[in-house]
C-alpha cells in the first residue's frame, strides 16, 4: 500500500507568503468609494448593471463579443483616490473573479496595489494580495504611518468589481486628493499589452506608471483579443475629452490585411472630430521577438506617413522596436508577447519621451 504524501505548502515554512483572509483591525468606518470625498478615475458605473465599466455598455454591445460580454467588466486603468491620516486602510471589494491565467499573476489579474504620495511622488506602498480559489472577491488591510497624505489604490487588470470600499480608522480624517496636474485624461485604445497582461500588479501596467510620472489621469481602452479597430469604437472615442490619445492596437488585428483596412481610417474617425488633438500610433514590441510583424510596423508607418504628408502636423509614430530595445530586451515579456514588469517599465520609459513634450 502507497503511503500517502503530504502536499507541500510553502505557506507553512515561510509566514511572508501567507495571505490573510479577513480585515481584524477594530474601529474600522467602510465607505463606498462611488461617493465623495473619494474620486473614482478611469471607469463609469452602470447602476442598473451594478458593475463598474470601462465604456457604457451600449456602446459596448455594438463592438464585439468579447468587448460586450465581459471584457468591458474588466477594470483595467480603474483608480480610486482620496487624502487620509489613517494608520490603517483595508478594502472590501465585490468582485466576479475570472478563471485564473497560467501566464499572469493572481496579484495582476485580481489585486488592487496602494500608493501613497510623498513629496509630490506616488509610491508603491503595498498590495492588497487577493487568495487563491476566490469567485465573489476579498477583503484585504494594511497598517500604513497615519501621516495625512494622498493616495491611490488602484483596480485589478482583468476582474470585473462591482463595488469597493475602502476601511479607515474611524478617527480618521478623510479629503479629496489632490487632482492631477493634467486633468484631461490620456486615453489608450488597443490589445492585451494595453489592458496591462501580465503585469504583476495593477500599479505596474504601462498607463498607470506613466500617470505616475506625468501627473496626468488617463483612460484604458485596452481590450484581449477584441481591440480591432471597429468604426464604432472610434467614434465613441472621438467623443470623449482627451489631451492625447494613443492607438496601441496593431496585434488585435487578425491579420495585417485587416490592419489595413481599419487603421487609417479608425485615425481619421478620430481626427475628424479632435482636429487638434495630439494622435500617437504604436506598433508592436512584439517586432524584436517576431520578425514577421514587420509587415504590420510599416502599415501603421505608412498611416503615419500618409496623413503626415496629408498636413496633419500631431501626429507621432512609435515604432515597436524600440520600445524594448537595450540590453536583455529579450528579458521583456513573460511568453513572446505580454510584457512583464521590466517590459511595461521599458513602454513607460520610451512613451514618456513622447507624451511629456506633448502634455506640456
Amino acid at each position: 500500500m502507497c503511503e500517502e504524501k503530504k502536499i507541500f505548502n510553502i505557506e507553512d515554512v515561510d509566514r511572508n507568503l501567507v495571505v490573510s483572509t479577513t480585515v481584524t483591525e477594530p474601529d474600522l468606518v467602510w465607505y463606498n468609494v462611488r461617493k465623495d470625498p473619494f474620486a473614482v478615475h478611469g471607469l463609469l458605473y452602470d447602476e442598473e448593471m451594478g458593475h463598474f465599466l470601462r465604456i457604457p455598455q451600449s456602446v459596448a454591445d455594438t463592438v464585439s463579443e468579447g468587448v460586450a460580454g465581459g471584457l468591458n467588466r474588466q477594470t483595467a486603468g480603474g483608480r480610486v483616490r482620496f487624502k487620509t491620516n489613517s494608520r490603517f486602510i483595508a478594502i472590501h471589494a465585490v468582485m466576479v473573479n475570472t478563471k485564473p491565467m497560467s501566464h499572469m499573476p493572481l496579484t495582476g489579474q485580481s489585486g488592487f496595489d496602494l500608493y501613497h504620495t510623498v513629496e509630490g511622488r506616488e509610491i508603491y506602498y503595498k498590495t492588497f494580495v487577493p487568495r487563491r480559489g476566490m469567485t465573489e472577491g476579498y477583503d484585504s488591510g494594511h497598517a500604513v504611518d497615519g501621516a495625512l497624505c494622498d493616495y491611490t489604490i488602484n483596480f485589478p487588470l482583468y476582474d470585473n468589481v462591482k463595488e469597493l470600499y475602502v476601511g479607515l480608522k474611524k478617527d480618521a480624517l478623510i479629503e479629496a486628493a489632490a487632482p492631477y496636474r493634467y486633468t484631461t485624461p490620456i486615453v489608450y485604445y488597443g490589445n492585451s499589452v494595453t489592458q496591462g497582461g501580465c503585469a504583476s500588479r495593477p500599479g505596474n501596467s504601462y498607463q498607470a506608471i506613466l500617470s505616475r510620472r506625468l501627473s496626468a489621469d488617463h483612460i484604458n481602452l485596452g481590450y484581449s483579443g477584441s481591440g480591432k479597430g471597429e468604426p464604432q469604437f472610434a467614434e465613441y472615442i472621438a467623443t470623449l475629452p482627451m489631451s492625447v490619445f494613443v492607438m496601441d492596437y496593431d496585434h488585435n488585428a487578425p491579420t495585417p490585411e485587416a490592419l489595413l483596412e481599419t487603421h487609417e481610417p479608425f485615425y481619421r474617425i478620430v481626427r475628424e472630430k479632435n482636429p487638434t488633438l495630439p494622435i500617437v500610433m504604436i506598433s508592436s514590441s512584439g517586432v524584436l521577438l517576431k520578425p514577421y510583424l514587420s509587415r504590420r510596423r510599416d502599415i501603421i508607418r505608412e498611416t503615419y506617413q500618409h496623413v503626415l504628408a496629408a498636413g496633419d502636423k500631431n501626429v507621432y509614430f512609435v515604432d515597436g522596436a524600440e520600445i524594448f530595445e537595450g540590453v536583455d530586451w529579450d528579458a521583456c515579456t513573460v511568453d513572446g508577447s505580454h510584457p512583464n514588469d521590466l517590459g511595461f517599465f521599458r513602454y513607460a520609459d520610451c512613451l514618456e519621451k513622447y507624451l511629456r513634450p506633448l502634455l506640456s
